[in-house]
């Protein structure tokens, strides 16, 4: 790995998508800035960065607390001087009938999927807008879910739906800025999270079925094309899924 001078920043970094995103933006040459809530993961993946020559610093963050992202954003300015890319991975989701979702639930999946978001995008903004050259890109992760939802997963989807919102808002208003900002849909990528998978996931018919994955390094390498396309052009939307996964005829 080699600096090309270029930093970018991945939240949920500690595993899956984050993580390898994280990896790929490194061997393309960006310094990278892995935040995440556990620090452990961070760090090991850090070192793993480092060992392979590339530049990383790990900062514990929960992005759904306006503190703890300015200070992520503040520090990543103190060790680096700019942010080019900004990748908005870090999300989960609630399952659950709608009637039965608690409260809790539901804020805890908005706060960090949708506020979280918001939060990062706002302070990425700050920081690209100030900046030397200034401008930069944002990278959402929207999810399948931001086209269709699953059963009982209205958290999520909810914020996803909003999620491509926000996407379109950030483009418009970055424009006078230089700062693009584009959305990454992804079906099925092979991770901790879609393990449950390969056991079978609740269909809009009621039935289980076990459901296709692929490999996350093409995901990883999609980010990767987004991140790195030339200045005057933006990725706007991208989907990438397994390719026989449920998605187009979906219920």
């Amino acid at each position: 790995m080699s600096s090309n001078g270029t930093v970018a920043l991945v939240t949920g970094a500690g595993s899956g998508i984050g993580r390898a995103s994280a990896f790929a933006l490194a061997e393309a040459g960006f310094a990278v800035v892995l935040a995440g809530r556990r620090a452990e993961p961070l760090d090991e993946s850090a070192r793993a960065i480092a060992n392979k020559g590339g530049r990383a610093l790990a900062i514990p963050t929960d992005i759904a607390d306006p503190e703890q992202v300015k200070r992520l954003f503040a520090r990543t300015k103190e060790a680096f001087g700019r942010l080019d890319v900004l990748f908005n991975n870090a999300g989960f989701g609630a399952g659950g009938a709608i009637e039965d979702l608690a409260f809790e639930r539901w804020k805890a999946v908005v706060d960090t999927n949708l506020t979280g978001t918001f939060l990062c995008i706002q302070e990425a903004f700050r920081l690209m807008k100030e900046q030397t050259p200034k401008g930069g890109r944002i990278i959402n992760n929207g999810s399948i879910s931001a086209h269709a939802p699953r059963p009982n997963s209205a958290a999520y989807t909810a914020t996803k739906h909003a999620v491509t919102g926000l996407t379109k808002s950030a483009s418009l208003e970055g424009r006078k800025y230089d700062i693009a900002c584009g959305q990454i849909d992804i079906g099925n990528a092979a991770t901790e999270m879609t393990a449950r998978m390969a056991r079978g996931v609740p269909q809009a018919n009621g039935e289980l079925m076990a459901e296709p994955t692929m490999d996350v390094q093409n995901v990883a390498r999609a980010v990767v094309f987004m991140a790195t396309v030339g200045a005057e052009a933006n990725v706007q939307f991208l989907t990438v899924m397994a390719t026989k996964m449920p998605f187009i005829g979906r219920g």
